[in-house]
């Protein structure tokens, strides 16, 4: 399974603090915070991550290449052993791509369509900028359930209040018997809260039918003058089901500073 992490974005809510630093590298606990989102792919069965960046972003790439010179020091302290380990493991699985201009989360997500594989498992998209603590993993529950549908694509869902339905996706849904669990019948990219079709914002999370990227490959301009992620699956429903699955837990926008600190502080009971 193939998972992707767009993580290009110019980070300008964590400015000045993200001109040097990517705001995917700031610290979460031990680690920065793009680890722990590439660990929750590999948790979720993942065997391939591609995370689609900058070339503005040289410490990204810099923390998932070996470095034998680090890793020579490290092994010396019995102390730093584990968190070596665990670091050499995860980086053989990541890539990297970049995209060069910023068209939207649809394009980004486009970047890695060469390393998609023919009659491919769905895709596992994690936005860089969104952790997700819970009783069970996100990504992996996520998964759990496509296969339990003959592997249908999957959105992560949560509520959100009517005054920021307008900074969403929000998805119009049929209930299932699972009070957590939806057919997906429409999705509008940040509509006015009295045009909202329900208040189930997406969030964050996505395993996705791989002809998605043949949608995305038609690069059709949607909102904000972008290329949306979401207007590709909408073009994929008349083809196939999509669920969404409300998940337990809680979303940290970790790409501004209060959604940062209520991360740091989550994390850190945990």
């Amino acid at each position: 399974m193939l998972a992707i992490i767009p993580a290009a974005g110019f980070g300008t809510r964590f400015l000045p603090a993200s001109k040097v630093i990517p705001k995917e590298m700031l610290p979460i606990g031990d680690r920065p915070a793009i680890q722990w989102i590439v660990e929750e792919a590999l948790d979720a069965g993942a065997d391939e991550v591609i995370i689609v960046t900058s070339p503005d972003k040289p410490s990204l790439q810099a923390h998932f290449t070996p470095d034998p010179v680090w890793q020579t020091r490290l092994r010396a302290n019995p102390g730093a052993r584990a968190a070596l380990a665990r670091l050499d493991a995860i980086s053989v699985t990541v890539r990297f791509v970049f995209q060069t201009e910023q068209r939207g989360l649809g394009h980004a997500v486009a970047q890695a369509a060469p390393f998609v594989r023919a009659a491919a498992e769905p895709v596992l998209i994690l936005l860089g900028d969104a952790l997700v603590q819970g009783s069970a993993p996100c990504s992996r529950e996520l998964v759990t359930r496509s296969r339990a549908n003959g592997g249908a694509s999957i959105i992560g869902l949560e509520r959100v209040p009517p005054e920021n339905v307008s900074r969403y996706g929000i998805a119009a849904v049929e209930p299932t018997s699972d009070g957590r669990f939806y057919r997906v019948t429409d999705l509008v990219e940040k509509p006015d809260a009295t045009a909202a079709p329900s208040d189930l914002a997406i969030a964050g999370r996505y395993l996705l039918d791989p002809r998605i990227f043949d949608f995305l490959a038609h690069e059709q301009i949607g909102y904000g003058g972008e290329i949306q992620l979401t207007d590709a699956i909408r073009q994929l429903l008349p083809l196939a089901p999509v669920y969404g699955y409300r998940y337990p837990g809680e979303r940290f926008d970790i790409g501004n500073p209060r959604g940062y600190q209520s991360a740091v502080a989550a994390y850190g009971k945990s």
